[in-house]
């Protein structure tokens, strides 16, 4: 059916803000092409613009949403959306409370309801919370920090993973242009901050929605491109990502991270299980083996790279002989830093309704043997350091002594030394390592090496 023939109805609550709402979106649904319904029963497109003034509007709102539920059932094809006060204030909970609902937007979405239509018809459960729409966002530096701080590159993430509600929270992928990141990093740099991390959900897929491509039909903007045009920022010395998905991690950026001196030899790639099979059911799209490859791809470029990564134990359906799989990738790979996790069913997602849910006790007992095993590689692979002079960049006061620094080396291990935090704020200075700890280091200053 072509959104000619398509109809839509608005029922409005509350204020006449929320009025004027409506009617805005209302002109937006028909720039669209789609035609007013007064009845909510005939209508492709059902829109409530709710208001959370009075608990009797709030109740009517569910009242009708659940009877458009029932609608939904039996007419997949039917989109529910939520806007409004209700759904600025209940957010992804109202997807636990009515999972038929297509689209969960504030206010502040009325200008955009077009946009986020269409993520919802190539097929995304999007909630549209967020107080900026992503190309006015002003990323805010890390908290309680004045030398690193965080820019988003990408917001959202088009993967499926069959355990993970992020897509359906997040939306679909959208990244800011690199003008905008370059921008923010610029300003950073001028407030006096030393270190950017570039953030994403998936930040490999960074690029693939912007428009243009180049001559061989490559994508214009790829996350390497994007490192090679925000290099230079003056007063940033050092730049971070995360996080990084196997899928889509190339030898063009392991190059570019080789040859670019502010990019730091930290990558943090979850890898979340060793066996094949419970990648396949987790919709990750790659195997171990791959995985394995891409890891000795980056030591083979940067021997002393630091490699981080997340693992999810007690999938369901992972039996004894794959969760053994998942101990012998970390035996052989010797990560740096391994968050871990026991699965945990979210709403929504596909794996929560599986059968062969693994038992709680059989999960916190393989997670306990993950961890044993990742803090005796963790403290293999700190060996490294010992005697070792490493570049320290220095962000705050160690709160157990406050006699010591603490920052990061390179390779992101935290590191603490004898030193006042007044002179030494945002410096970078060598270390000797005189001490080595599964997941830290402690040494002593020898000189500034920057300014």
């Amino acid at each position: 059916m072509t959104a000619s023939h398509r109809r839509y109805h608005i029922t409005t609550f509350g204020c006449q803000m929320n009025k004027a709402d409506s009617e805005r979106m209302a002109g937006i649904m028909e720039d669209m092409g789609f035609q007013w319904s007064p009845l909510p029963e005939e209508a492709d497109v059902v829109l409530y613009n709710t208001c959370t003034i009075r608990d009797n509007a709030e109740q009517k709102v569910y009242s009708y949403l659940g009877r458009q539920a029932k609608r939904k059932q039996e007419n997949p094809h039917l989109t529910l959306v939520l806007a409004g006060c209700v759904a600025q204030q209940e957010g992804e909970a109202l997807l636990r409370r009515v999972p038929e609902l297509d689209l969960v937007m504030g206010p502040q979405y009325a200008n955009q309801l077009d946009s986020l239509l269409e993520q919802v018809f190539a097929g995304n459960q999007v909630v549209a919370t967020d107080p900026v729409h992503i190309m006015e966002d002003i990323t805010k530096p890390r908290r309680d920090s004045s030398v690193s701080a965080w820019v988003n590159v990408i917001y959202g993430c088009n993967e499926r993973c069959t355990y993970c509600v992020v897509p359906g929270v997040r939306g679909v992928e959208q990244s800011r242009t690199p003008e905008a990141i370059r921008a923010e990093m610029e300003s950073l740099g001028e407030q006096g901050f030393r270190e950017v991390t570039l953030l994403g959900q998936n930040i490999d897929a960074y690029g693939r929605d912007l428009p243009g491509s180049k001559p061989d039909g490559s994508h214009r903007h790829t996350f390497t491109d994007l490192l090679y045009a925000v290099h230079d920022v003056p007063g940033i010395e050092r730049i971070r990502f995360a996080t990084s998905h196997p899928r889509y991690f190339t030898e063009r950026l392991i190059r570019a991270c080789a040859e670019l001196p502010k990019v730091c030899e930290h990558f943090h790639i979850p890898f979340q299980s060793g066996d094949n099979d419970v990648l396949k059911a987790m919709g990750r799209g790659y195997t171990h083996q791959k995985y394995r490859r891409i890891v000795q791809t980056i030591r083979e470029a940067m021997p002393d790279a630091a490699i981080s990564a997340d693992a999810i134990v007690g999938f369901p359906g992972e039996t004894e002989a794959q969760f053994e799989q998942t101990l012998q990738l970390v035996a052989d790979l010797e990560f740096d830093l391994l968050n871990t996790a026991a699965y945990s069913p979210r709403p929504g997602t596909p794996a929560a309704h599986w059968d062969g849910q693994v038992p709680e006790a059989v999960k916190q007992d393989r997670l306990q043997r993950l961890n044993h095993l990742v803090n005796q590689k963790a403290a293999d692979r700190s060996q490294r350091y010992l005697g070792r002079t490493e570049t320290v960049l220095v962000e705050a006061v160690n709160p157990k002594n406050p006699d010591q620094v603490m920052g990061r080396t390179r390779g992101n291990r935290l590191t603490f030394f004898t030193g006042s935090i007044a002179e030494l704020q945002g410096q970078i200075v060598a270390v000797k390592i005189t001490q080595v700890r599964p997941f830290s280091l402690t040494g002593e200053a020898l000189i500034p090496v920057s300014p």
